[in-house]
């Protein structure tokens, strides 16, 4: 299916908003204060905190350039404040008032006149009306002056990029770590905003992209600090419909008590936090009433400087399971039954926000696995929790990657049952806090829990209590594959996969995704987008694009899927024998500039030569003229496309040769790759051969005949396993060009043929998707 990477509007619909849409503000802080901001109405948002340092401050932002939404949707950059005047109506609690030192603050960033990078410090006390925790202020931008008091110095406010309030506790010290001596839960409301005077409107993006059947996945860690209504205007404006994965993310979402100078995930006053549970209610709100679904999805990771140490997952060595990300997130032990406890509450405070929204409640189990440390491929079984529940000693297993007797592989699938249980206890307080009346689903990862360096992984982490029916869906990602090419991992996972746990087409999803670096976008996404399409092909109904941030990021944009219905090419050969009379004409296209001078500038449009044919010198008789006729009928003239075997190259042994295993180079294996397209090299020029004799295939790996391999229509050899790294695969084979007729009419003279003269029926190459 079609896609775009999109990097602005052109031309694209738009409309325009007030500056400063309550929408579009942001909220940041330092960890591990907690914050959120949401929209309670078109014209206020509201600001929830909860802080545990003197010296913790929150800052609720708006940015002049518009760095979070999707090109197509973003806002437009507008750094002139001047003759702007903002309007709102300020209410507060638990956080300084504006009338004492430290309380709201207007930070703003830009530049002077002169062009230097400066900052102001803009009191709101200043310019309000009211009392310290109820008041209306008006900020006119041209007539701003910074300081605690006025007269103070007057802002620059034609160069401006971003502004914050600055939001601090009661019992604020500047710069102090010192904890607080309970945590202080605060709030601000901006109500009643209005801007008025120049650039008062914003053009925004307003495309409203076609639904094209794929879903969307979102995470709290990544965006928290926007309101939920800015993430399901973005969501149905790229066209996506149905189910929203969400994950609640492993950072964000708990309250903490202190201990010891540390923060550690708590129950005291509820499973999640005030600003997590403000934000999850509105957008499980604007979810539904746009017509949208959240799948709620917890896994087993969590923030590791907040995680209590005995929860953690453990290798031999004692050393925590920790992830990649920086700081690193940790696992909770499936043995554990505190940390296990844990997540059910979790669990249940998430899905009874569904359940006051009127939504129906989607449950998913996010990727629950025993971790394997990456550089050492040791197993994390050894936490005392797990130790005692595998039998109090179990045997060792320095790594994964070695080969394993029979009692390490007994201690894996030991080891598997207990993540089993684990996950359909959390499946079970899920179904009991809401009655039965639950869809839950579990995610898992292939590349890391079939990994082919460590063989017997599955056993842990795919473990058979997860078979068909224990979960209501089984979701499966593989982004790792993906993007690295390894086509035959993918394959032989989800034939492990349905064996396996046996899970029908109709309960299986799909996760397609995702991007890290911003500089891999022109390469990944289009291996994602087809990733959907396969997925569609085997007949996956429920497919999600992982995720949000980054098809904003980047621009992705799915496009709607035009008529499958019609066929643009029959795959039928050519009815008539061609003579040595056809003619076949190799075109190129190029741009041939001439100066003034008469020096030229040439720009080849194109990589390789496009084939013109006229076939109809090779027509000898009636009955043939008659069959061509019937041929291009049934073709609708140039409406679908046919095989043709030019006389003049048809095989990859020179022109006209008996094909040979070696004759044409298709690539060097990396270990990874498994799927090769075939080509034939013109000295320099490269043809890609889509219409290959399929029986007439040979492939050679390092010049011996290859086994292991199929063909995949549109011209690849796809091998079961991949090429080791460094063996040259090449391959021989005879193959037809895809043509067209080139006109919609079709001239015949009866009187002409019969006085010998050829009729012209022209065919055109047609290009097929590489």
């Amino acid at each position: 299916m079609a896609f775009w990477l999109a990097r602005e509007r052109n031309g694209q619909h738009s409309d325009y908003i007030q500056r400063f849409d309550p929408r579009f503000w942001t909220v940041n802080f330092p960890r591990p204060m907690m914050a959120s901001v949401v929209t309670t109405a078109p014209d206020t948002l509201r600001v929830e905190c909860e802080f545990f340092h003197e010296g913790e401050l929150a800052g609720l932002i708006w940015e002049s350039e518009d760095s979070l939404d999707h090109p197509l949707l973003a806002y437009e950059t507008q750094r002139d404040y001047a003759h702007c005047v903002l309007r709102f109506r300020w209410r507060s609690g638990g956080v300084l008032a504006l009338d004492v030192p430290h309380g709201p603050t207007l930070t703003i960033e830009g530049r002077d006149a002169a062009g230097n990078e400066r900052a102001w410090y803009v009191r709101l006390w200043n310019y309000a009306s009211g009392s310290p925790t109820d008041a209306q202020i008006e900020l006119p931008f041209s007539a701003l002056q910074s300081g605690y008091g006025l007269p103070g110095e007057p802002v620059y406010p034609a160069d401006i990029d971003r502004m914050f309030i600055s939001l601090v506790p009661e019992g604020y010290v500047e710069g102090s770590d010192a904890q607080l001596p309970a945590r202080v839960d605060g709030w601000a409301e901006m109500s009643g905003v209005e801007c008025e005077g120049e650039h008062a409107s914003l053009e925004i993006g307003d495309v409203l992209v076609p639904a094209h059947g794929e879903q969307i996945a979102t995470a709290y860690d990544d965006c928290f600090n926007q309101t939920p209504a800015r993430l399901i205007r973005s969501i149905e404006g790229l066209g996506y419909r149905g189910r929203v994965v969400h994950y609640v993310g492993m950072s964000h979402y708990f309250r903490l008590e202190p201990l010891g100078g540390g923060h550690y995930v708590s129950l005291a006053g509820g499973a999640i936090n005030g600003p997590c549970e403000a934000w999850h209610r509105a957008y499980a709100v604007a979810a539904r009433d746009h017509g949208f679904e959240l799948i709620w999805s917890l896994s087993y990771e969590v923030f590791d400087a907040h995680c209590w140490n005995d929860w953690k997952q453990r290798a031999l060595d004692g050393s925590p399971a920790l992830t990649g990300w920086v700081p690193p997130s940790t696992l909770l032990s499936p043995a554990h039954s505190g940390a296990m406890a844990y997540l059910q509450q979790v669990a249940q405070a998430f899905v009874a926000i569904a359940v006051d929204a009127g939504m129906p409640v989607l449950f998913q189990i996010g990727e629950p696995w025993w971790w394997t440390v990456p550089e050492t491929g040791a197993p994390c079984l050894y936490d005392a929790s797990a130790q005692a529940a595998l039998g109090g000693n179990p045997v060792a297993i320095a790594s994964l990657r070695d080969p394993l007797d029979a009692a390490q592989v007994a201690l894996l699938d030991a080891a598997g049952q207990l993540l089993a249980d684990s996950t359909l206890a959390l499946a079970d307080a899920v179904r009991a806090a809401v009655g039965g009346a639950a869809e839950i689903l579990l995610l898992t990862f292939t590349p890391t829990v079939l990994d082919p360096a460590t063989p017997e992984a599955w056993r842990a982490n795919m473990p058979t209590g997860w078979r068909y029916p224990a979960f209501d869906r089984l979701q499966l990602e593989d982004y790792d594959w993906l993007t690295a090419g390894a086509e035959a991992a993918r394959r032989s996972a989800y034939a492990f996969v349905d064996q396996h746990l046996a899970y029908p087409a109709s309960a299986t999803d799909y996760l397609s995704g995702f991007v890290l670096a911003p500089a891999d976008a022109e390469d990944f996404w289009p291996l994602i987008d087809d990733a959907l399409d396969e997925a569609r092909r085997r007949g996956v109904t429920q497919r999600f694009v992982w995720a949000l941030p980054q098809v904003a990021r980047d621009g992705y944009t799915r496009l709607p899927p035009g008529d499958e219905d019609v066929i643009p090419f029959d795959d039928v050969a050519y009815p008539l024998a061609l003579g040595r009379d056809a003619a076949a004409s190799p075109e190129f296209s190029t741009s041939v500039a001439v100066t003034a001078s008469g020096y030229e500038h040439r720009n080849a449009l194109w990589s390789d030569a496009r084939m013109r044919y006229d076939v109809g010198p090779g027509i000898r008789s009636e009955e043939e003229l008659g069959t061509l006729i019937a041929f291009f009928r049934a073709r609708y003239g140039p409406a679908r496309g046919f095989r043709l075997r030019d006389p003049f190259d048809f095989s990859s042994n020179g022109m006209t040769g008996t094909p040979q295993a070696t004759d044409q180079l298709l690539g060097t294996g990396d270990g990874t790759t498994s799927r090769f397209r075939l080509v034939k090299q013109y000295g320099e020029q490269q043809r890609v051969i889509t219409r290959p004799e399929v029986a007439s295939i040979a492939v050679a790996l390092d010049g011996m005949a290859a086994t292991g391999w199929s063909y995949e229509p549109g011209g690849w050899i796809v091998f079961s396993a991949a090429p080791a790294d460094g063996v040259t695969i090449t391959a021989g084979f005879l193959f037809d060009v895809p043509v067209r007729f080139a006109e919609d009419r079709l001239e015949v003279s009866g009187l002409s043929f019969a006085a010998g003269e050829a009729p012209s029926v022209p065919l055109i190459e047609l290009r097929e998707a590489a």
